[in-house]
């Protein structure tokens, strides 16, 4: 790119950190800064905060772990949330979240590109309107950003209703229908066990090994025993002890059509980022068959489904429960930090940083707790730098006869 120039037009000059993105990270990453004294600006494509979770979850959803792993730095939940919260009671500490910081995002900024400027040494950050500049560009918009679509042969050919999970919201529109379920994570457990229990008739096509693992053992939280063991025994000691007792409890899910890996649920997690299902419910209806397991699929047909068995089948509705996608080659331009899939190619723990003051938050495949991880590590890394910084940035708008205004120079 060119060299910066006064007379470009709609630039928005930006006194302190551009972060893309206004879910939990974007949130996470912002309050730790503010309350260090940086500011920063969060461009958020939507119109509101979290819009994963308010516009694209299923009503029945709850956190999958204990409250106490699943908030954000310097603000805890409410004591009287349960210990798992609903998606409404975690919208709303989202909400609170963002009111006890003061943050403010700029919502309707979908950024179509961000590089960094060699000549002039800060991030250009272009959306529909702007075009931001900034020492630092913080990308928060995590690995679930868009729908993972598959590509199945003739799938454009159902003519029955066909939606993936971001658009699913109750069971109640499904009604005595039989209803595919492609995709055997947590969502597609959770979204069969709510057809379930709205009289419908639910298939789950299950093409991969999964784990599936009690939420609770001995009534503590999975997870928190996992991390309890993990600071004191071998990962793959964990792991058996925690295979041992899912047997155990659970029974063997093989002879259900649930193969379990090789690789232990929480090797296997940290490796490739996979996350084992926590049984909320949804084994008990595949032990008494109200859930069918189906095995891949090869075809998708004008009323049903071609598996891999070779048998077909007839269905009014078809699921996506095939995941989410991190969409930062789209409109991150200019580096190979990120790998094709919009990962950081360095793993976790030191993810978070790139060069030029690059940071990202929220792709460590552990959730909330290493969304924690990131926000604190890049506030503390950038807030050395901003003291040093400050005083540029009074002098640039000063000189240019720029006004100052929340920490944007217009």
């Amino acid at each position: 790119m060119g060299s910066c120039k006064e007379e470009e037009p709609k630039w928005l000059w930006v006194n302190g950190p551009i972060i893309v993105g206004a879910g939990p990270s974007g949130l996470a990453v912002s309050a730790c800064l503010k309350e260090n004294g940086v500011p920063s600006l969060i461009l958020e494509r939507s119109d509101c905060i979290a819009p994963l979770w308010q516009q694209k979850t299923y009503d029945r959803l709850k956190l999958h772990l204990p409250k106490q792993f699943c908030q954000l730095p310097l603000f805890d939940f409410p004591e009287n949330f349960p210990k798992y919260p609903t998606k409404h009671q975690f919208i709303s500490y989202l909400e609170s979240y963002a009111k006890h910081f003061s943050i403010t995002p700029k919502f309707k900024q979908s950024v179509k590109n961000a590089e960094f400027d060699e000549v002039c040494g800060f991030w250009k950050v272009q959306t529909q309107d702007f075009q931001y500049l900034s020492k630092w560009l913080i990308v928060a918009t995590g690995e679930n950003a868009e729908a993972v679509i598959p590509e199945i042969p003739g799938i454009d050919k159902f003519k029955g209703r066909l939606m993936h999970t971001s658009v699913y919201k109750s069971g109640t529109e499904f009604i005595n229908q039989k209803v595919l379920v492609i995709g055997c994570g947590n969502s597609g457990m959770e979204v069969s066990l709510d057809l379930c229990r709205h009289n419908a008739i639910p298939h789950m096509v299950v093409r991969n090994s999964v784990h599936i693992l009690p939420r609770e053992m001995f009534g503590i939280s999975t997870f928190s025993i996992a991390m309890a063991l993990v600071k004191w025994m071998p990962l793959r000691i964990v792991d058996k002890f925690l295979l041992l007792v899912a047997n155990l409890t659970l029974g063997s899910t093989d002879k259900l059509g649930l193969r379990r890996p090789k690789t232990g649920p929480i090797e296997l997690k940290n490796a490739t980022g996979k996350t084992p299902v926590l049984d909320v419910g949804a084994l008990s209806q595949i032990k008494t068959g109200k859930i069918q397991i189906m095995p891949g699929v090869k075809e998708i047909t004008k009323i049903g489904a071609r598996f891999l068995d070779g048998k077909e089948g007839e269905f009014d509705s078809i699921i996506l429960a095939t995941g989410y996608k991190s969409n930062v080659p789209s409109w991150f331009k200019g580096s190979d930090f990120f790998t094709e899939q919009g990962m950081p190619k360095t793993p976790f723990p030191n993810g978070w940083k790139g060069e030029n003051g690059l940071y990202t938050v929220g792709f460590t495949r552990r959730g909330i707790l290493g969304t924690a991880n990131d926000a604190k590590n890049i506030a503390r890394d950038i807030t050395e730098q901003w003291r040093e910084f400050k005083g540029f940035c009074k002098n640039f708008c000063t000189t240019r006869n720029l006004s100052d205004s929340q920490g944007i120079c217009f």
